[in-house]
């Protein structure tokens, strides 16, 4: 197939990339530079010029692909839940080129969709369509076009994670840098799932092949590890103390981080990993945090 793939250049997609070509497929890489067009051609794919603000550069990335693998999103947390809406209008518009056809579209969420309740572990089987984190739009504008007949099949990321880059945990380890401390809340207690960056490529590649239309897909590596664990690797890599924060003073000195810290949301792969014939072989989380080079610049961003 033709795959259209959004973040090509990207963290994860640039993982993708590689398992594509290696299944055979043909893959057209959405850039808007001309360093993401080399790089592209260096790793042997097209490169499609585009922007995710540009909807018509979308549309016409999908209309010349057989299949549409979106994983670009904007991860500037000071503007979430502008950038869950702005994803919600792409993947409308990428749909738009697909309906009508068994051409499939994998959409990019997160594993707390699968939470039926605050604390619960979260479960392929199960989409909160009311879940207070703002990527609920990512998910329901899937629901929408799944209804219009578009073969949407959804895979939910947990941190990814190499030695280099952690998900949230990235932009973490700046901000433990910058107030001299690693922290957690209460007793840091509250579990976060996880994934290798090439085991959740890996998934990508087997769902598009082997997925079937309307499923979701968890790349969930590890089910929780406490956080508690992530900042005590974190403080020893930075050699820095770490601190308890009350539930009260966490907004304060985590910012927006404390949307996410302190809330326990494990989640199972169990399914997916029958489902797609999965089987995660790459290091854990806490393994990549202590490989890390943290005098190494920031790749939060």
């Amino acid at each position: 197939m033709r795959v259209f793939l959004t973040g090509a250049t990207g963290f994860v997609g640039s993982h993708i990339l590689p398992e594509l070509l290696a299944a055979g497929h043909q893959v057209l890489g959405l850039t808007r530079s001309d360093a993401g067009a080399r790089m592209l051609a260096e790793l042997g794919a097209d490169a499609h010029r585009g922007t995710l603000g540009d909807l018509d550069s979308l549309r016409a990335g999908a209309e010349q692909a057989d299949a549409v693998i979106h994983t670009a999103f904007d991860h500037d947390f000071a503007r979430y839940l502008a950038n869950c809406e702005a994803d919600r209008g792409v993947i409308a518009a990428l749909g738009s080129v697909l309906q009508g056809s068994d051409r499939p579209l994998l959409i990019t969420s997160a594993t707390a969709m699968g939470e039926a309740r605050p604390g619960d572990v979260a479960v392929e089987a199960v989409f909160n369509a009311d879940h207070p984190i703002p990527r609920v739009a990512t998910e329901q504008a899937g629901e929408a076009l799944l209804q219009a007949g578009v073969d949407v099949r959804v895979v939910r990321l947990p941190q990814v994670h190499d030695p280099v880059k952690q998900g949230l945990i990235s932009p973490y380890i700046d901000h433990a840098r910058a107030k001299g401390c690693a922290s957690y809340v209460a007793d840091g207690g509250d579990r976060w799932s996880a994934g290798h960056v090439r085991d959740v490529a890996d998934l990508y590649a087997r769902a598009l092949d082997r997925g079937q239309k309307g499923a979701r897909y968890h790349a969930v590596a590890e089910e929780g590890v406490l956080f508690r664990r992530i900042a005590e690797a974190i403080a020893t890599g930075l050699g820095l103390p770490i601190v308890s924060l009350s539930p009260e003073q966490a907004p304060g000195h985590l910012g927006w981080l404390s949307i996410f810290i302190g809330k326990d949301r494990p989640a199972s792969s169990e399914w997916t990993r029958d489902q797609l014939g999965w089987t995660p072989t790459c290091p854990g989380l806490i393994a990549d945090l202590e490989a890390m080079d943290y005098s190494a610049p920031s790749t939060a961003n």
